[in-house]
């Protein structure tokens, strides 16, 4: 089963991933800090921006990924996984200390307004299939008897 809206998503995630670690490394070897932030705000910002990637976007493409299996592709499940690649980008972009703070604002404010909503669509797939799933009929087998002799 192809899950092209995962596929899509984790790409994109991916190739975002690439472009803050460059960003880092940039910013490091201009600085000279190659441990830590060196006490410079521009290696810690940029730093941040590629860490705070990375603890959203798993989330988002696994529950993105358990929906699609569940669901299907959906005109919503490409949109909120469209706001979310857009939104780290305006988070990475607003966290550099002279980039528009306001992409920083609308980045984090989107990405967790995407992240409620994926959480909430898997929370209700999960109720639905709790409500609708019938019981076993007959003899539930657990394990095999160990062979005798």
């Amino acid at each position: 089963m192809i899950l092209p809206i995962t596929l899509v998503m984790s790409a994109a995630s991916g190739l975002i991933s690439i472009w803050l670690a460059v960003r880092v490394t940039q910013v490091r070897a201009k600085n000279n800090v190659w441990l830590g932030d060196g006490g410079h705000e521009p290696v810690l910002a940029r730093t941040r921006a590629h860490l705070n990637f990375v603890e959203y976007a798993p989330f988002v493409l696994i529950l993105i990924a358990l929906i699609e299996l569940a669901r299907g592709s959906s005109v919503w499940l490409w949109v909120l996984g469209v706001a979310f690649i857009v939104a780290r980008l305006c988070h990475a972009l607003g966290m550099d200390p002279n980039g528009p703070y306001i992409l920083r604002r609308i980045g984090a404010m989107t990405t967790l307004v995407v992240l409620l909503a994926l959480s909430v669509w898997a929370l209700v797939i999960g109720y639905e299939g709790a409500a609708t799933a019938k019981p076993a009929t007959g003899p539930v087998i657990i394990g095999v008897p160990p062979a005798k002799g």
